[in-house]
């Protein structure tokens, strides 16, 4: 096979860490259960396996293709979202360390940094990350990184992540993006300049709504073996299970997302001017503030869109609990369509703060349906939710 490195994405996702059982020629690798691993002798390990912790080939094999396809040197496979992000700030950051945080993430991002992190002693400060100066504004002597997500959840803002690499690297600090909402098929900030690349594998990547994960990726050799140790200090991996059903998704990725980001332009363009509706939020319209940088730096646009109403929070909460077609629940980037109402959902976390989410938003993960009747089912919503 070619250097995997010079093939496209799709390509990638399929074969990278995928080999034939070299045994049986199964096509579709196995799912190594076992905690344990036997040992020729002491410290005589077969192929370096040992205990389930700290290496397993289910999880190797998915850590592979992870890298192959967000173009990194070395990934981490661990067992959420948010399991990954703190394992990768207890590795790389020390107490007095301070992160700019982006003014609207995801509010479980904000909570273990500031309840969980904060009490360690790592401080804050939050910046509208597409606006220079606040970034400069927001940074100290002791800001050790930067920390973005573009597009960012729920609000839709797009960050230029060649120029905020400049930046954080001019203060001597790393640039970490979330890069869960765009997926690494929309988007690969490490070719851009980023430093350290997080996903909620829960989402996009597993895209099934079947699973829970998360990853980090990175280039540099020393930020790898400083996440790999606590990745195997603490713990917090992927179980043999649930990486084979992330490397299952993954292997779907682009098609998944073509599906996604045309089915959600139509929705967005479809709300945009309807009775009720006060803005969309959704960057592959021309006129969102952000569409230009999006159309550089992305392949397309994504999945999700917010909505936000001129009636407020009861016409929002009504459109919430009155479709059929999109589920009400937590999460998103599974092949069904979703509805979450971020103020008491998602962001509950961060009411009362800087990144407080207006009341009057939901927010759409976009499934894989027929369009025509995601469509249908929220013009009956929103006839419900205005009339």
């Amino acid at each position: 096979m070619a250097d995997l490195n010079e093939l496209g994405f799709n390509t990638r996702a399929v074969h990278a860490g995928q080999e034939p059982d070299p045994v049986t020629g199964a096509v579709v690798g196995g799912i190594v259960q076992s905690s344990t691993f036997a040992q020729d002798g002491i410290g005589q390990l077969r192929n370096g396996y040992e205990y389930g912790r700290g290496t397993n080939p289910t999880r190797d094999s998915l850590q592979t293709q992870l890298a192959a396809v967000e173009q990194a040197r070395h990934a981490f496979s661990f067992s959420s979202g948010l399991a990954a992000e703190d394992s990768l700030i207890r590795a790389l950051l020390r107490p007095g360390d301070h992160i700019v945080l982006g003014n609207d993430v995801y509010g479980g991002s904000y909570r273990l940094i500031d309840r969980v992190l904060g009490p360690w002693g790592i401080s804050h400060s939050t910046a509208d990350m597409a606006s220079a100066p606040s970034v400069a504004a927001a940074a100290t002597g002791a800001t050790k990184m930067f920390w973005v997500e573009t597009p960012s959840n729920p609000m839709m803002k797009i960050t230029d992540i060649a120029a905020l690499a400049e930046i954080a690297h001019a203060q001597g600090a790393l640039l970490l993006v979330d890069n869960t909402f765009a997926s690494p098929y929309l988007q690969t900030p490490i070719a851009l300049g980023a430093d350290i690349v997080v996903h909620s594998t829960t989402k996009y990547i597993g895209g099934h709504s079947d699973v829970i994960g998360g990853a980090v990726m990175v280039n540099d050799d020393g930020l790898a073996e400083k996440i790999g140790f606590v990745q195997f200090a603490v713990g917090a991996v992927s179980g043999p299970m649930d990486a084979f059903l992330t490397t299952r998704g993954l292997k779907t990725l682009g098609i998944r997302m073509d599906r996604h980001s045309a089915n959600a332009l139509q929705i967005a363009q479809w709300l945009t001017g309807r009775p009720g509706v006060e803005r969309v939020l959704y960057p592959g319209l021309a006129e969102h503030p952000g569409h230009e940088l999006a159309a550089r730096q992305m392949r397309a646009f994504g999945g999700m869109i917010s909505v936000q109403f001129s009636g407020g929070a009861q016409v929002a909460r009504a459109v919430a609990e009155s479709t059929k077609l999109f589920t009400l629940a937590e999460s998103l980037g599974g092949i069904e369509s979703l509805m979450n109402y971020p103020a008491e959902m998602t962001h509950a976390s961060v009411k009362g703060t800087e990144l407080e989410v207006p009341e009057n938003l939901i927010r759409l993960s976009v499934g894989i349906e027929e369009v025509e009747d995601l469509i249908a089912d929220l013009d009956q919503a929103l006839k419900i939710a205005v009339s």
